[in-house]
């Protein structure tokens, strides 16, 4: 299946897609109980990502479970807005299965580079919540399907494709400035794996390219010893074999 993105336009339907509403539902449903049931709220923190949960004590549930998890109002408001925004039309092309499968890639893929560079930097009592790594990657894709839908960003009107830029551009320097406490190697994850996913199922990545190119290697190394062979024991030889 190939996308022309240079022609591609969104469709924004007040109809919420299935896999959507859903993940909706899920994230707002978790962080009101979070909120309004304070024993329940202690149980929960176990689901908060953690690199020493997760590389200490194989708590790998938490890659999952920290993706439907918010600080405060403003935080899960943005993602959710996020998740209607830019999923609502992949979900109508892809299918909701797909759709899902790019979704929580994304977020375990965000969840895995938070982890590793809070273990490399030695910060393992650090916590990580919130769907923004899946956001993010949700947010590449509809750049690079749907590039010339324009949006307005704060008091100006730009397309899809600057939009990626700009927020991808933002977190790479949140990346080089540790300690603000938003997890942007997250963001830069999800949108990475999200890259990854696309360039395989979309724009068709030839996996098989770099053993196609070892085996011509291999044919013609063989090709040049088999004619210096000949030049060694048959230089009396007026015709050559090819």
């Amino acid at each position: 299946m190939r996308f022309d993105t240079r022609y591609r336009t969104s469709n924004f339907s007040s109809n919420l897609p299935t896999g959507v509403k859903w993940l909706l539902i899920a994230n707002v449903g978790t962080f009101l109980l979070y909120y309004l049931i304070s024993p329940l709220a202690e149980h929960m923190k176990l689901l908060r990502l953690g690199p020493a949960a997760v590389l200490k004590h194989f708590a790998i549930f938490q890659l999952v479970t920290y993706l439907f998890l918010h600080a405060d109002t403003w935080h899960i408001l943005m993602n959710m807005l996020g998740l209607w925004m830019f999923g609502s039309p992949l979900e109508r092309d892809w299918g909701t299965r797909r759709f899902l499968q790019y979704y929580f890639l994304c977020g375990i893929g965000a969840g895995v580079c938070d982890v590793m560079l809070n273990a490399f930097l030695g910060n393992w009592g650090t916590h990580t919540v919130g769907a923004s790594g899946a956001v993010y990657g949700l947010l590449l894709a509809f750049g690079l399907l749907y590039p010339n839908t324009r949006f307005f960003f704060f008091i100006l009107k730009m397309k899809a494709k600057y939009l990626v830029m700009i927020f991808g551009a933002v977190a790479f320097l949140g990346v080089l400035r540790p300690g603000s406490g938003v997890s942007d190697i997250a963001h830069l994850g999800g949108m990475a794996f999200g890259y990854a996913y696309l360039r395989m199922r979309f724009f068709h990545i030839d996996l098989d390219y770099f053993g196609r190119e070892y085996n011509a290697w291999k044919l013609r190394r063989a090709k040049k010893r088999f004619q210096v062979y000949l030049r060694k024991h048959g230089s009396d030889r007026d015709t050559w074999v090819n």
